[in-house]
């Protein structure tokens, strides 16, 4: 049995991203069904706060954001090639972020409905709009008025197609982390709202090679409590480095405060008892899931003391 664990819904596009992805490494994995919306009670209890979907549980180890979630999958296997070229990374970084941002606006006027009402409840899909607009409510940064998305979404699709006419994946005859990545941008488009597709072959031909890879490695479906239940009687624990550093100087064990940048904002407290160039761990207690070490990547997120400093 696996002891991957994928807290996802079926109609996320980031949880889409990280199950092609696992499709791709032919690593195995549990299901836990997410509420679309809030409340999120048993995630929230993993997380501490966070409740941006998807989030990849191993144990009491839970691991936020995408970007962070393929490095895990690509050091779990490393012979898939998920950042196999150099390139992948920051081509991920960009679909992940100005490539899906351009997509919100076009995918908050649906003209397609069948999947959003097979794969939502009704109240979450009645719920949907005011949750969104909810999760950007202190955003820096808000999308783009719809028709103006529109038009630079067109530029960025014709770019990909145009990318794509040479060539069976972004970067080469192998897929990486930067085709998951813009993947799950055109999938949830193409269930949307397709049109801005249509015009786009090598594009759509693309998006067919990436669909069938797999087996998809998904296994029994677990429910929110059994994942907790996971959690707390996980025995993992952490003890000081010989050597500590941070960029930022914060101390080992010192209480912090993280947090998105761009949206969903919801702050996680904590112990900071890991810091490396591209992650944050957290120690956290839960009556609910016990000892929780919470992962961020650092690129996205901010951290500070919870303590004030003298100056």
């Amino acid at each position: 049995m696996t002891d991957l664990i994928l807290h996802h819904y079926e109609m996320s596009p980031y949880s889409e991203k990280v199950r092609r992805m696992l499709a791709f490494t032919g690593l195995g994995w549990q299901s836990v069904r997410a509420p679309a919306v809030m409340p999120k009670p048993d995630l929230t209890a993993l997380t501490g706060g966070y409740r941006k979907i998807p989030v990849l549980q191993r144990g009491n180890h839970v691991y936020c954001d995408t970007a962070l979630i393929a490095r895990v999958l690509g050091r779990l296997a490393p012979r898939a090639g998920l950042f196999a070229d150099p390139m992948a990374e920051t081509l991920a970084e960009w679909a992940d972020s100005a490539l899906f941002e351009l997509v919100v606006p076009t995918a908050m006027r649906p003209t397609r409905l069948d999947d959003l009402m097979r794969w939502m409840t009704p109240d979450e899909l009645s719920a949907l709009r005011d949750d969104r607009q909810a999760m950007r409510a202190d955003a820096p940064k808000k999308p783009l008025r719809s028709a103006l998305a529109g038009v630079y979404l067109a530029q960025y699709l014709e770019r990909l197609d145009h990318v794509l006419a040479t060539r069976a994946f972004l970067l080469g005859d192998a897929a990486c982390v930067a085709d998951f990545a813009a993947y799950h941008a055109t999938w949830f488009l193409e269930r949307v709202a397709p049109e801005p597709l249509a015009p786009h072959a090598n594009l759509r031909a693309w998006m067919g090679r990436i669909a069938a890879i797999g087996p998809s490695g998904e296994g029994p479906a677990l429910s929110s409590s059994d994942a907790l239940s996971i959690c707390r009687a996980s025995t993992t624990q952490t003890e000081p480095p010989a050597t500590w550093s941070d960029p930022m100087q914060l101390a080992y064990g010192e209480l912090v405060r993280v947090r998105a940048l761009d949206y969903g904002r919801e702050p996680v407290e904590g112990q900071l008892v890991g810091s490396a160039p591209n992650e944050l761990t957290l120690r956290r207690e839960d009556e609910r899931a016990g000892t929780v070490f919470v992962h961020f990547p650092r690129l996205g997120y901010e951290i500070e003391p919870l303590a004030a400093r003298e100056r």
